[in-house]
C-alpha cells in the first residue's frame, strides 16, 4: 500500500460521494519536489517540462519558479500554454508538424524548434520567410541515434536506434546541419542537437544517454550552443517510493559540462516531476467473487486513468477505510487477504490493480490511486461509456485552490 500526504487523505475523506472519483493534486509535494530536482542540477543544465505529461494550469503555475521553460508538441499545447504561464520560454517539437501550427509558433515568438525531419526543415524554412521576415529561427534537429549498450535495461519504451517516426535519420543528419550552417535556409539559425531516445531510464543508464548524444553532437564539428538530451527519467510503479536518483544524475552531468566549456544541457522531464504530485481518489461500489478471486467495483475507472491499462501495470494504492454506511441494504466485503480493484466499464480491460492486499475491504472504503499526477487523465479515452468526468482539486496549503468542477 502507498500512504497519501495527509492533506490527500483529508480532502478525500471529505468529498461526499458524489463529487467521487476526483483528482487530487497536491501543490505543496510539487514544489518541493521540483525545487529538490532543481537543487539537484548543476548550472548550465536547463529544465524544460514536458507539458504532455500533465498540462494542468495548476500544475503548470506551481512548476514555473523551478524550470526553465516548457516544451509542447502540438498547437493546442501551445495556445493552452502560452495562456497558462504567459511570456515563458517554449520548445516546440513532435513529429507531423502542420504549417498552421508552425505559423502559429512562429508569431508567438517559440523560444526553439524542434526539427524532426528534412521536409519540416524546408517548410519552417519558408514559413518563417513569411510570417517572421528579417527574423532567424532557433532550431535543434532531432536525431535517431543508436542507444548505447546497456542503456535499455529499465526502459519500458525506446524511440532512439531503431525504426521509429520520430528524428532524423543519422544518415541524414551531415546534410541537415551542414544546410543549417552554410547559409542555404537563411531564416534559420543552428541552436544545438536534439535526441530524445528512450523513456523509464534510472540515473546511470540517463547519463550513458546524455554522454553519447554530446559526444556525437560535438563530434559534428560545428558551434553549438546546447545539446537536448531529452527526458524520460525513471518513474517505478511498483516502487512508487522509490525515486530516480536526481543527486547522482546531476553530478553526472556536472562532469559533462565540465568537459564541454559554454555548452548549455537541456532536460525535458515531465512524469518525473508531477506524477509523485497527483491522486485519483474514487469509492468502492460493489465486492464480490468470481472463479476463485475477489474484485471490487470502484466509482470511474481506466477511462479517467488509463495508465494502468496503457503501461499493464497495477497502479499503486491506499485504501481509506469508511466506517459508516448510509443505504439499508448489506453492505458486501470482501472475505479474502486480497482484491483486484476494477472501474465501472463493460470491458475486462477495465482493472486498475490487481490482487491488492486489501483484507476486509468494504463498499463505501475509499480508495486512493498513486502516482497519478502524470499521463493519467489527459490520455483517457473520457468519453467511453459517458461516465461522468471527475472532479478537480488543487491542494496548496499557501493558497488552498477551489475545486475544479469540469474536467
Amino acid at each position: 500500500m502507498t500512504a497519501p500526504t495527509p492533506a490527500v487523505r483529508d480532502r478525500a475523506l471529505s468529498l461526499p460521494s458524489s463529487e467521487l472519483p476526483s483528482y487530487l493534486y497536491d501543490l505543496v509535494a510539487l514544489r518541493s519536489h521540483a525545487a529538490a530536482v532543481r537543487d539537484a542540477l548543476p548550472e548550465r543544465v536547463e529544465v524544460y517540462y514536458a507539458a504532455k505529461a500533465n498540462p494542468e494550469p495548476e500544475i503548470l503555475g506551481a512548476l514555473d519558479p523551478y524550470v526553465d521553460g516548457y516544451e509542447v508538441s502540438s498547437g493546442g499545447e501551445l495556445a493552452h500554454v502560452a495562456e497558462a504561464v504567459p511570456d515563458r520560454p517554449l520548445a516546440f517539437g513532435g513529429p507531423g508538424k502542420t504549417p498552421d501550427e508552425i505559423t502559429a509558433a512562429l508569431e508567438h515568438g517559440v523560444d526553439r524548434f524542434h526539427v524532426e525531419s528534412v521536409h519540416e526543415l524546408g517548410m519552417l524554412a519558408e514559413l518563417a520567410r513569411r510570417h517572421v521576415p528579417g527574423q532567424r529561427v532557433a532550431v535543434l534537429p532531432r536525431v535517431n541515434l543508436a542507444v548505447p549498450e546497456g542503456a535499455l535495461t529499465s526502459s519500458s519504451l525506446a524511440m532512439g536506434g531503431r525504426p521509429t517516426p520520430f528524428g532524423l535519420d543519422p544518415a541524414r543528419a551531415g546534410a541537415v546541419v551542414r544546410a543549417l550552417s552554410d547559409g542555404t535556409y537563411p531564416q534559420l539559425a543552428l541552436r544545438g542537437m536534439h535526441a530524445h531516445l528512450a523513456s523509464g531510464l534510472e540515473a546511470a543508464e540517463q547519463l550513458a544517454v546524455a554522454e553519447s548524444v554530446v559526444d556525437w553532437a560535438m563530434g559534428l564539428g560545428v558551434p553549438l550552443a546546447e545539446v537536448n538530451v531529452g527526458g524520460g527519467m525513471h518513474v517505478d510503479y511498483t516502487s512508487p517510493e522509490r525515486r530516480f536518483d536526481w543527486t547522482a544524475y546531476g553530478r553526472g552531468l556536472a562532469r559533462l559540462t565540465a568537459a564541454h566549456p559554454g555548452l548549455t544541457l537541456r532536460i525535458e522531464p515531465g512524469r518525473a516531476l508531477t506524477a509523485y504530485c497527483g491522486w485519483y481518489a474514487t469509492e468502492v461500489l460493489d465486492v464480490k467473487p468470481s472463479h476463485g478471486e475477489e474484485f471490487a467495483v470502484v466509482r470511474g475507472g481506466t477511462h479517467h486513468l488509463r495508465t494502468p491499462a496503457t503501461k499493464g501495470h497495477d497502479q499503486p494504492c491506499a485504501v481509506l477505510p469508511v466506517d459508516t454506511w448510509p443505504h439499508p441494504w448489506p453492505r458486501p466485503a470482501a472475505e479474502g487477504e486480497r482484491v483486484t480493484l476494477a472501474g465501472q466499464l463493460c470491458t475486462p480491460k477495465d482493472v486498475l490493480a490487481r490482487r491488492v492486499p486489501a483484507p476486509g475491504l468494504r463498499a463505501g472504503d475509499r480508495v486512493l490511486f498513486a502516482l497519478a499526477g502524470a499521463y493519467a487523465w489527459n490520455i483517457s479515452h473520457h468519453d467511453f461509456l459517458m461516465h461522468p468526468r471527475p472532479g478537480f482539486h488543487f491542494l496548496d496549503t499557501e493558497a488552498d485552490a477551489l475545486p475544479r468542477a469540469d474536467g
